[in-house]
């Protein structure tokens, strides 16, 4: 078989007698679906294990970076910690190749009550059919109560 044959709405690749599927527009619309599911089990199913997050804010440029599958699981879990209800609202995605981006509306109220709707997006690096990168950038917006 040739790589890249069209198979269930994926592309499918041979590599080493093992198969994987490629990232596509579905793919990550079900990644961002977990979000809105606070599902952290299937949002990391999406994730290579040497995988990196940098955050849409930070002392450093590039926001603050986690590295490695159980620092970026535990920076996940804590979004929902300091926004309970949080959702992505509005999601656009597109996907080109071991590229990617998703545009949302994050919407949620603090664990202090405040609220907060920013616009915001995610530039993604896809290795495998998995999420290897993941970076973030938000409007910076001040808070309401």
């Amino acid at each position: 078989m040739k790589a890249g044959i069209a198979y269930n709405d994926a592309v499918i690749h041979w590599s080493r007698n093992r198969r994987t599927k490629a990232m596509n527009k579905k793919r990550l619309e079900a990644y961002s679906n977990a979000w809105n599911a606070h599902d952290i089990d299937r949002i990391m199913a999406f994730m290579t294990e040497d995988c990196i997050f940098e955050t849409g804010g930070g002392t450093e440029k590039f926001g603050t970076r986690y590295e490695g599958f159980e620092a970026v699981r535990e920076r996940f879990i804590e979004v929902w910690t300091d926004y309970p209800d949080v959702k992505f609202e509005n999601a656009s995605h597109f996907v080109q190749g071991n590229f990617g981006c998703s545009e949302w509306t994050f919407v949620g109220t603090s664990k202090n009550g405040v609220k907060m709707e920013r616009n915001g997006c995610d530039l993604f690096t896809f290795e495998n059919g998995k999420i290897k990168s993941k970076r973030s950038y938000v409007k910076n917006r001040p808070v309401r109560s």
